[in-house]
C-alpha cells in the first residue's frame, strides 16, 4: 500500500476510459442508433470532489468508442479532455501531456481491457475495477475492491486525495 501512496501523491492527470471503467460496459442501442450507458453517480460525486479539493489534478476519458452521451456526460462532469474513437490510447495520453506540460509519472490512469494495458504499464499510478480482464490486472498497481460502472474512479479518486493531504479538508465541506 506504501507504494500506492507514493505514486498517487504525483498525480497532476486523472485519466481513464469510459466503456467498463465508468460503466458496467454494457450498452444499449435503439434502432435509430440512439445510446443508452449507465452512469454511476459516486464517479460523478468524486469528480465535484476532486474540484472542491484545491488541488490541480487535470481529467481526461480516453475511449475506444465515439458517443453523444459520452459527450454529453463529460461537459456535465466538466472533463477537460475526452478523447473518442482512439484505438491508439498511449499516443493520445502522450498528446494530452505534452499539452500540460507533464510527464507519465504524473499520471493515473484507469482502465479495464486489453487496449488499456499499454498506458497502464507507462504511467505512475495504474488501476482497473475487480472485473477487469486478468491481463490488465496482471499489468496494475491496484485493483480496486469495485467492479467498473460501480464507483472504481471515486475509490481511486479517494485514494489520490488522501494520499495528497487533502480528504479531510474536502470531506469537512459536507459535514457542517
Amino acid at each position: 500500500m506504501d507504494n500506492i501512496i507514493e505514486k498517487a501523491k504525483k498525480v497532476k492527470l486523472l485519466a481513464c476510459d469510459v466503456d467498463g471503467v465508468l460503466t458496467k460496459g454494457e450498452i444499449i442501442i435503439f434502432n435509430n442508433g440512439e445510446e443508452i450507458k449507465i452512469w454511476n453517480v459516486k464517479d460523478g460525486m468524486g469528480y465535484n470532489l476532486l474540484s472542491k479539493s484545491g488541488l490541480n489534478i487535470q481529467t481526461a476519458w480516453i475511449t475506444g468508442r465515439g458517443s453523444l452521451q459520452v459527450q454529453k456526460r463529460a461537459k456535465v462532469i466538466k472533463i477537460d479532455y475526452l478523447v473518442e474513437d482512439c484505438s491508439d490510447k498511449l499516443k493520445a495520453l502522450n498528446e494530452i501531456l505534452k499539452n500540460l506540460e507533464l510527464t507519465l509519472n504524473e499520471v493515473a490512469y484507469i482502465g479495464d481491457d486489453v487496449i488499456d494495458i499499454a498506458v497502464l504499464k507507462s504511467v505512475g499510478f495504474s488501476a482497473c475495477p475487480k472485473d477487469a480482464v486478468e491481463d490488465v490486472k496482471n499489468n496494475v498497481l491496484y485493483v480496486s475492491p469495485l467492479n467498473g460502472g460501480k464507483g472504481v474512479l471515486r475509490d481511486v479518486i479517494e485514494i489520490i486525495m488522501k494520499s495528497q493531504g487533502v480528504w479531510e479538508k474536502v470531506l469537512g465541506c459536507f459535514l457542517c
